[in-house]
């Protein structure tokens, strides 16, 4: 699965986001406490007070930010993780759904092959290049599906699978299907 790496939801454009955070926050910290030591010797002027508990204050923003900016990016992960997981056993089912319909359609492994580069989408051109054979010989095997699957073209088949993907019908062969006419 591609992914683009310059998209505004990366994980390290969050990460970079926090560390500038951090650096500022350390950089306040750090003036106050040298503002704060100076008004202890008297080096300061009258407004470095204030000023110093002002940058205080941002600092303690700061690092309360980068507290709960490091909370969501550990959730999002999570998250991501989770979905990623979900994503990959439904594409599991989904295959293992359209392999049993193959299976029990009983097609020989060119017309599995054929099968499954129609599933994607590929063009019977498409198909004979991809399989080294020609458009004759694919058309003669996507007949040969058409056949054993119960339909008369691409939409139909496609539109076979996809009920039987959404629990619209039971697979072919199930016990539900071979004593009732399939749906198309």
């Amino acid at each position: 699965m591609s992914q683009n790496l310059h998209g505004p939801a990366q994980p390290w454009i969050l990460i970079a986001v926090i560390a500038v955070q951090a650096l500022c926050a350390a950089i306040f910290l750090g003036d106050m406490f040298a503002d704060l030591a100076g008004m202890d010797t008297g080096d300061t002027g009258p407004a470095e007070g204030p000023h110093a508990y002002i940058e205080g204050l941002a600092a303690i923003a700061l690092l309360a930010a980068i507290v709960i900016e490091t909370r969501i990016l550990m959730w999002l992960l999570r998250r991501k993780a989770q979905l990623e997981e979900s994503l990959s056993a439904a594409q599991a089912a989904v295959q293992d759904i359209i392999s049993a319909e193959f299976a029990n359609w009983r097609l020989t492994p060119a017309e599995l092959d054929v099968a499954t580069f129609l599933v994607k989408g590929l063009s019977t051109a498409e198909i004979a290049a991809m399989r080294g054979s020609a458009e004759g010989t694919v058309k003669a095997q996507l007949n040969a599906i058409y056949r054993k699957s119960g339909t008369s073209n691409r939409a139909e088949l496609m539109s076979l699978l996809i009920d039987t993907l959404m629990g619209q019908r039971q697979p072919a062969g199930s016990a539900e299907t071979d004593a009732s006419p399939r749906t198309v």
